[in-house]
């Protein structure tokens, strides 16, 4: 007969101990309650940093509104759990004295891990008001980024399909600008951002159709742009008015130094270098050097203004012809084959309010004041 406690093998069975029991189950869901843990962390941190973005937002636009800069971001929310931040406007408008703009729907995304990384889309129209001048761009897809530094910003970039820029009130007439793709591209001069500001530009526009650049060179071919250049004094410029920040900028002896400017349109090339500032009279100032190709037509549509198109052809052919008979072998740049080559020209200098090709003045044409 088994007695009490005996297994009908005949060894002996002990129930666990409650303690060892409560382990066990304990180590069961510990990974779940530590999982749970993180989430509820996470959760915290994410939402106190959500938080904490509002805050500096709220402080940021009341100390530009306190500078008479009112900005506006329609219906703002900030989303994104549980990876990232999102910083959604209806719209976002900017109103001070001396102008303002609207843009339609932006969205600005920055990672949890990498809040100084952000990425940034918007929908159009962009309309502006500056003094007599209004513009409006449209587009059919805008995106950017921007990757901050506790200081400064390493790369700045803006990719841009199908823009439409069209501006009223421009002298002598508007102007409008289509193009199938647009890319803009900023960073700190290596070795020069922190002795004089500078930061380094590039600039592509391809495919542009712009009617007031049509009637100039003569031909309706679209054109592609590329333009590196740098913009020093940079860190001088701020969201003031457009006077106030130009005008710290000259005082600054800021300048653009023009690195490569490259321009064609059809048979027309160009290649430019130099560099450009504002004078005391608030002017453009400077001095382009130039490369080009199909220089005759070039001319011709510069001093078509003072001898009429016929006339103007006519010397434009002779002096363009005189160009290139002066311009030495090692000048001309080699090309493509079945391209001209390109030969120096005069350069094109911006004096005391006027455009200088060469010795001859570029007739009718005044630079006014920017401010």
């Amino acid at each position: 007969m088994a007695q009490n406690g005996a297994n009908p093998a005949g060894g002996l069975s002990e129930a666990p101990p409650p303690a060892s029991r409560r382990r066990g189950r304990l180590g069961l869901f510990l990974p779940f309650i530590l999982l749970g843990l993180v989430v509820a962390l996470w959760s915290a941190g994410w939402f106190y940093v959500r938080d904490r973005a509002g805050r500096e937002i709220d402080g940021w636009l009341a100390r530009e509104a306190a500078a008479g800069r009112a900005w506006t971001c329609a219906d703002r929310s900030i989303t994104g759990y549980p990876f990232r931040l999102e910083l959604r406007c209806g719209s976002l408008a900017l109103a001070r004295s001396d102008g303002g703009f609207t843009l339609g729907p932006l969205t600005a995304v920055v990672q949890i891990y990498q809040p100084r990384h952000a990425l940034f889309e918007a929908a159009g129209p962009f309309q502006v008001r500056q003094g007599d001048l209004t513009g409006e761009a449209r587009w059919t897809a805008l995106r950017g980024s921007f990757h901050g530094t506790a200081d400064g910003f390493l790369r700045a970039s803006l990719a841009v399909d199908g823009p439409q820029i069209d501006v009223a009130g421009a002298v002598p007439e508007p102007v409008s600008v289509a193009a199938q793709h647009l890319e803009l591209h900023a960073r700190p001069t290596p070795g020069r951002f922190d002795s004089d500001g500078a930061v380094d530009i590039s600039l592509r526009l391809t495919q542009a159709l712009a009617p007031i650049a049509d009637a100039l060179v003569g031909n309706r071919d679209p054109a592609d742009l590329a333009l590196d250049a740098t913009l020093t004094r940079a860190t001088v410029l701020r969201t003031g008015t457009v006077a106030r920040e130009l005008e710290k900028w000259r005082q600054a002896e800021g300048s653009l130094d023009i690195a490569g400017l490259s321009l064609v349109k059809g048979a027309n090339r160009v290649q430019a270098k130099g560099s450009l500032d504002i004078d005391e009279a608030h002017r453009p100032a400077g001095q382009i050097d130039l490369r080009a190709a199909g220089v005759e037509g070039l001319v011709a549509g510069l001093v078509g203004q003072r001898y009429g198109a016929d006339r103007g052809a006519l010397v434009g052919n002779l002096i363009g012809g005189l160009l290139g008979s002066l311009a030495k072998p090692r000048g001309a740049e080699a090309a493509v084959p079945g391209e001209a080559p390109l030969k120096p020209l005069p350069p094109l200098r911006l004096v005391d309010g006027r455009l200088l090709f060469g010795p001859f003045q570029i007739p009718n044409v005044r630079l006014p004041a920017l401010y």
